[in-house]
């Protein structure tokens, strides 16, 4: 095992555990995420050695070739755009998918986890700034999109997730990691079927401490653990 990767897992789960505190919450109520996006399989391995039990993949395709590998001793998370056309190889090889935008993802997914006999766990990806190049539904949207997915029986919303813009100062930050948190007690308040608030997929790097103050229960960690991706 690298000591290096292990050092830097030990360090943002203390990292988080302390805002955890300072939210009131135990360090248990926020898992770390480790994005594994372009990194190399042995530093994986290493990862998973040093306690990492969720890894988030960006590509159906890069993380089945990773799965057939490394196996689901941990759980696999989709956290990155899903076309509608991967639907059917999704539903079978990660036990959450962040990436939930539009119905017609929401439908494919639902009749693609109907054929396989699962149901889906899914987070609704929501896009709280309005950038033009992040994904996911905008806030006014969210809710109706959720009240339609709650009438498909195979797919099961866990929550949300969102990614902010990019700050220098991660506290410019803390507005959308609230407003999500708010988003989702108002999902929560309409006791929809199949629908649980559960998880909060909010905060990075850069930016994870304050996510967890603000509710996070998920953090997508892959800088901090890794180092900085090849370019």
């Amino acid at each position: 095992m690298s000591a290096l990767i292990k050092e830097q897992i030990d360090m943002v789960r203390q990292r988080i555990a302390e805002a955890a505190r300072r939210s009131g919450r135990p360090a248990s109520a926020v898992r770390l995420m480790a994005v594994t996006k372009s990194v190399d399989d042995r530093r994986i391995l290493q990862a998973i050695d040093a306690g990492v039990d969720m890894i988030g993949e960006n590509y159906v395709q890069e993380a089945r070739r990773k799965i057939e590998l490394m196996g689901k001793s941990v759980a696999w998370h989709l956290i990155g755009h899903l076309q509608t056309n991967k639907a059917k190889y999704a539903v079978r090889l990660f036990d959450m998918i962040h990436s939930l935008d539009r119905i017609e993802l929401a439908r494919e997914l639902d009749r693609r986890s109907r054929m396989a006999g699962v149901v889906t766990k899914t987070l609704v990806e929501v896009n709280l700034s309005g950038e033009q190049t992040k994904r996911g539904v905008p806030l006014e949207y969210a809710l109706p999109l959720i009240r339609e997915v709650s009438t498909l029986g195979n797919i099961s919303v866990q929550g949300l997730m969102t990614m902010p813009p990019w700050f220098d100062d991660p506290q410019d930050a803390r507005p959308f990691f609230r407003t999500l948190r708010q988003l989702g007690e108002r999902v929560a308040a309409e006791n929809l079927p199949r629908v649980q608030m559960r998880e909060l997929s909010m905060g990075m790097s850069q930016d994870f401490e304050v996510a967890v103050e603000e509710g996070a229960t998920i953090v997508r960690i892959g800088r901090s653990i890794f180092g900085e991706r090849p370019r």
